[in-house]
Order: C-alpha cells, then structure tokens, then sequence
C-alpha cells in the first residue's frame, strides 16, 4: 500500500502539511495501514496506538480535527492595543493551558475615544472595551478580560450543547 499526501503549495500549509505527513506517516508506520501477520485483521484494532499511546492518539486526532486550535491572534495596531494584547495573552494562557480555545483580540484606534478593544471566539464578540489613551491601567483590564472571555466561552459553550435546535445553527445561538 503506498501512502500519497497531496498538500496546498500555499507557505501558510506547507508547516501543516509537513505536521500531518509526519503524522499520517508515523500512524501507517505504528500497523494502522498494514495488516499484520500476527494478529487477526477481521476488524481488529492494536491497542497501542501511535508509539504505544492512547494519548498521542488524541493528540494526532486533534490535530487532524482542527490544527489551528489554541491559538491567540493580535490584531491590534497601536501601542495601547500591543500591551493589552500581552498582558491579555499572559493571564489567558493561565486559564487555557491546555489551549483548547482559539481567540482574536482586535483593537480600532480613534483619536476620541482612545481604543476600541474586542476579543472574539468563533467570530462571536466575548469582550468589548473603550481604553482611554492613559496605559496605567491597562493590565488590570486586560486580566479582567481574560477572566470574562473565559466565562463567557465556557457559557456559550454550555449552551451549545444544552440547546439542540435543528432550527438554529451553532452560531445562531
């Protein structure tokens, strides 16, 4: 059986690509593509799955799943956003260790206002602040931010899973 790996020409897939083919290629080489002598084939798993582990079975799945899990993308452009942006990323890395959630934080500059400041999740709005140009406060704000995403996540998440409509998409909660 020869394994063939088809991958976009794209530079932003070729480091995903490159981890899957690692992957594919580990989990044909650990007796999940080839049948083994030894062992009935008549729908029959090994047990030990890639390298003798069930977790880096999960891992590799994950990964297949949504390769682009945990990630904290910045987009902010001015120095205000930057540092709310740090000390964000810290105290939500403290919350989400295992990086189960992925998040962006989006900032627009206005001369009057200061900053307009947002963090989203699955292209809803957890977070939402005006921070006057005055940096002082600025990492209590954004620990209280990582706080309050993190609630209102795990809250959307609850939600989703108690309510089960076929009349309503997942974002449309």
């Amino acid at each position: 059986m020869k394994t063939v790996l088809k991958c976009l020409p794209k530079p932003a897939h070729a480091a995903l690509c490159g981890a899957l083919a690692v992957s594919l290629v580990a989990w044909a080489g650990a007796g999940w593509a080839q049948p083994r002598a030894d062992k009935p084939a008549a729908g029959a798993r090994d047990k030990t799955h890639l390298n003798g582990s069930d977790q880096a079975e999960k891992e590799s799945r994950r990964t297949i799943e949504d390769p682009l899990r945990g990630l904290v993308i910045n987009r902010t452009v001015t120095v205000l956003g930057k540092d709310f942006y740090q000390y964000f990323v810290t105290a939500w890395r403290q919350k989400d260790p295992g990086g189960r959630y992925s998040i962006t934080v989006r900032e627009r500059p206005s001369a009057r206002w200061g900053s307009e400041i947002w963090v989203e999740s699955q292209r809803v709005q957890m977070f939402h602040i005006f921070l006057s140009p005055a940096r002082q406060a600025v990492r209590k704000v954004s620990e209280q931010a990582a706080e309050l995403v993190h609630q209102n996540i795990i809250q959307n998440e609850i939600r989703r899973a108690v309510v089960r409509s076929p009349d309503l998409a997942a974002e449309e909660l």
